[in-house]
């Protein structure tokens, strides 16, 4: 059976490095490389859409990724319990027409003994932006480390 360490039930350093893990993913723009974190059948609610299993994720993933130019992602560990992460995230992207978005939102992550996550649940708000106030560029640098984590979301 597939295993994602860190598994649960998760301490406070396992919660932040499953947060990591996902933030480092998602940069990676790879629907194939995300989808591998979550269970065959993950039950996803991403704003008004819902999914349910790893081919719908990629799908939808592959989606976004066409739409959403330029994405760079930080998460930060909100909450946690022994099954569940919640998480508080910013991006920002551009369209094809060139406007600049930045993104906020909240995630509840459910997970099976193996660490894979069975359940998402993504709230999300946009915020038009102009390119000078941007703030995330890229996938985070190794400088930032998991400290970067605590406090009010790492943004460069």
């Amino acid at each position: 059976m597939e295993s994602r360490p860190p598994l649960p039930p998760f301490d406070e350093a396992g919660a932040r490095r499953k947060v990591r893990a996902a933030e480092d993913a998602w940069n990676t723009r790879d629907p194939e490389r995300v989808a591998l974190a979550y269970t065959e059948d993950s039950v996803w609610r991403n704003r008004d859409a819902f999914l349910r299993g790893r081919e719908e994720i990629v799908a939808f993933l592959r989606a976004k990724w066409r739409r959403e130019l330029d994405y760079a992602l930080r998460k930060e560990l909100w909450s946690f319990g022994p099954h569940r992460i919640a998480v508080r995230f910013q991006y920002e992207c551009r369209d094809a027409a060139g406007q600049w978005w930045r993104s906020y939102g909240n995630e509840l992550w459910e997970f099976t003994e193996q660490g894979l996550m069975s359940r998402r649940e993504a709230s999300i708000n946009d915020v038009p932006i102009v390119e000078g106030d941007r703030r995330i560029f890229g996938p985070r640098p190794e400088a930032d480390g998991d400290a970067a984590l605590t406090g009010s979301l790492p943004v460069r």
